[in-house]
């Protein structure tokens, strides 16, 4: 028999994390599930002008990039029970800070069986700071040498990397990317 603050309980809230969300989410996390994401891919389809660049010299980030076929695996996290409505208001202030990415509910599967609908913040292919078709080398240049308000673009990327291999998630395009970075500032 449920409990009348079990019957008020607001449903449980996941979140999709593909890049800085997996290792540095700024919200309590109750559980966390390696998942995938169809029809997505992780890319730096992103120009970063506030966390990771500037406006006159904007760094890349990590956004999903929706193309048919692909999928993005990440980590699904739930958020602690009654944190919910403040953990979204802080990942929107966060992730939708200049509207390029699109805030969307998806279901991710999780590795070990099951799943769940979780936020996720995809890119708005039509916004100013889309940019799909950055040739690798190009976006190795960019990440080389861009800062933001949260830092180093590359220190971004090397996180990321870092964290996913960690996970055992394999990204053979994000750690070609890393490898190539490391070279370019002689790291």
């Amino acid at each position: 028999m449920r409990t009348d603050e079990e019957a008020t309980a607001p449903p449980p809230l996941w979140v999709f994390g593909y890049g800085s969300l997996i290792w540095n989410p700024e919200f309590e996390v109750a559980e966390r599930h390696i998942a995938r994401l169809a029809g997505y891919a992780r890319r730096f389809c992103m120009w970063s002008v506030h966390h990771r660049g500037t406006p006159e010299a904007p760094g890349l980030v990590l956004a999903l990039d929706a193309e048919a076929g692909a999928s993005c695996t990440g980590v699904a996290l739930r958020v602690a029970p009654g944190a919910e409505s403040e953990t979204l208001a802080q990942l929107r202030e966060r992730e939708l800070v200049s509207s390029a990415y699109v805030e969307r509910r998806l279901p991710v599967a999780f590795a070990g069986g099951g799943g769940a609908e979780a936020v996720a913040f995809v890119v708005d292919r039509a916004h100013e700071q889309y940019c799909g078709a950055l040739a690798p080398e190009t976006q190795a240049e960019v990440i080389a040498r861009a800062t933001g308000g949260r830092g180093a673009n590359c220190d971004y990327l090397w996180s990321t990397a870092e964290h996913l291999a960690a996970l055992g998630i394999a990204d053979p395009d994000l750690e070609w990317l890393a490898r190539r970075v490391r070279a370019l500032r002689g790291a």
